[in-house]
């Protein structure tokens, strides 16, 4: 038996809305698991910036104590981990970046 060759399928189902929208499990998780991690329920899917990069927050791993929040780089989608401290503080360095201005 040669085991250096394989691949692995899988099914996603996704569940409609009342709007039309899929229910998403990943996201569900995220509003679960957030506010452990020290983060909000409402940041999945915002976006933050590194200083080179904007990266999107598309989900939330346990099982990953080091680097718990997956997120994807805005122009290619590649993913990456960060650690929820690191997300927290650059979340609020957003914020204080888009003040609004008089």
């Amino acid at each position: 038996m040669d085991l250096r060759w394989g691949f692995e399928i899988a099914f996603r189902v996704s569940i409609p809305l009342s709007d039309g929208r899929t229910l998403d499990p990943e996201q569900l998780r995220f509003e679960a698991l957030a506010e452990a991690f020290g983060l909000s329920p409402g940041d999945f899917g915002r976006e933050f910036g590194t200083g080179r990069d904007r990266y999107r927050i598309t989900g939330i791993d346990p099982r990953r104590p080091k680097y718990p929040i997956s997120a994807e780089r805005v122009p290619d989608r590649q993913g990456f981990k960060f650690t929820s401290d690191q997300v927290a503080l650059l979340l609020q360095k957003g914020m204080k970046d888009v003040t609004p201005r008089e």
